[in-house]
């Protein structure tokens, strides 16, 4: 079969337009040409121009170009040193003072904020202090142009750092909001699939284990005892109706495609309904006896409905793995709880661990979602499942 295209996962980031590494090198030749052409420039006044030796210190920053990214303070450091000697020796060189601009932007741009601020300020402050060496005025327009021209590259530095963290914060909000659908759809459907899987078993596990066991009780009795394998095929003709009823209910609520739909295709059997789950069990061998004190408080639905199950888990674990066919329920309460107790011999041999199969675990998770709890014990031969489940005392049951 062929597999539907996987569509790309959205991560919130927006692609770059070109690759960064032709951005970067084409960004480093627009720089290190700026720079070139205000030292080759033939500015008006001369106090612009370095020719000899200035020229060569003139266009020193452009080696550090490349490097203004990685290494900022040391670019701008450079860039400055140049502007020193060649003011010191009569000259304000534009180029110079134009990388200085430029190391100012990666300053900012780069590192952090207080250290990018005070190193332009203090670059800001050397270029207004030179510029009166060639100038002979601190005060020249010209001169002030290039120091205005450092503040305002440290400021457009340091916006476009902000900008970056904040795409960085936006980006790392959505993927975390992204990652958290994620978990919790998981969540959802492991929670759907023990949901479906306790469903699953309180539908079918009493009934196949009436079958499994009516069956063996027929296939034994068959020859000796032909009205008693009547009787045993009648009950697993019985529950396999039932089984298949309840099956078809449960796939039915599983189908369904109306999210409102607020049909309960569960069956919602409580303890009203204990005379016919007595009445089932005694068809299927097993003998119960049944003690309930006068009084017991009434529970909501759901706490009587996980009651009611407790009582069909203990029962079926009492008619599999018990002794003797016999098994004894009481139904008591106490402090406004109702406490049910199902105790059964044990088999020969059956003195290992307390069973803790899937039953027992759906039975453990159903019970505390209502807030109950379930103890389970071996003593003397026995098996004994207690089963408490909290209620409100609103009035006696029977």
């Amino acid at each position: 079969m062929k597999r539907p295209p996987t569509l790309p996962r959205n991560t919130g980031r927006v692609p770059p337009h070109r690759p960064p590494g032709i951005t970067t090198r084409l960004s480093d030749v627009i720089v290190v040409a700026v720079v070139v052409l205000f030292a080759i420039l033939p500015f008006p006044d001369h106090v612009f121009r370095a020719r000899g030796a200035l020229l060569l210190i003139a266009l020193l920053p452009v080696v550090a170009m490349p490097f203004r990214r990685r290494c900022p303070l040391a670019t701008l450091g450079i860039s400055l040193a140049c502007s020193v000697i060649v003011a010191v020796a009569g000259v304000l060189a534009p180029s110079t003072l134009m990388a200085a601009v430029i190391a100012s932007y990666s300053v900012t741009s780069k590192t952090r904020r207080v250290t990018a601020t005070l190193a332009v300020a203090l670059a800001a402050l050397l270029v207004f202090l030179i510029s009166a060496l060639p100038l002979g005025d601190f005060f020249d327009s010209r001169a002030l142009q290039f120091v205005a021209f450092i503040v305002l590259a440290g400021a457009m530095g340091d916006a476009a750092r902000s900008r970056r963290e904040y795409i960085a914060a936006v980006t790392e909000r959505a993927e975390r909001a992204e990652r958290g659908k994620d978990e919790e759809a998981r969540r959802r459907v492991a929670e759907e699939r023990v949901r479906i899987a306790r469903d699953l078993h309180d539908v079918v596990a009493h009934q196949i284990s009436v079958i499994s066991l009516s069956a063996g009780v027929a296939s034994s009795s068959l020859a000796t005892r032909p009205e008693r394998a009547q009787e045993a095929l009648t009950t697993i003709r019985s529950a396999s109706r039932t089984v298949l009823a309840d099956i078809g209910s449960l796939m039915s609520l599983l189908r369904t495609e109306d999210a409102n739909d607020g049909r309960d295709l569960h069956p919602q059997a409580g303890l009203t309904q204990l005379d016919e789950l007595m009445a089932r069990f005694d068809q299927a061998g097993l003998q119960v006896e049944l003690h309930q004190e006068p009084g017991i408080p009434a529970l909501s639905p759901a706490s009587d409905h996980v009651a009611y199950l407790a009582l069909q888990e203990g029962l079926t674990n009492a008619h599999k793995h018990g002794a003797g066919g016999q098994t004894a329920v009481v139904i008591r309460s106490s402090n406004g709880d109702v406490i049910l107790t199902v105790t059964n011999r044990l088999r020969a041999g059956g003195a290992g661990a307390v069973p803790s199969g899937h039953g027992l675990r759906g039975l453990r998770e159903r019970v505390a979602a209502v807030r109950g709890t379930v103890e389970t014990a071996r003593a003397n031969g026995e098996f004994r499942l207690v089963v408490t489940v909290p209620s409100s005392v609103k009035g006696a049951l029977r």
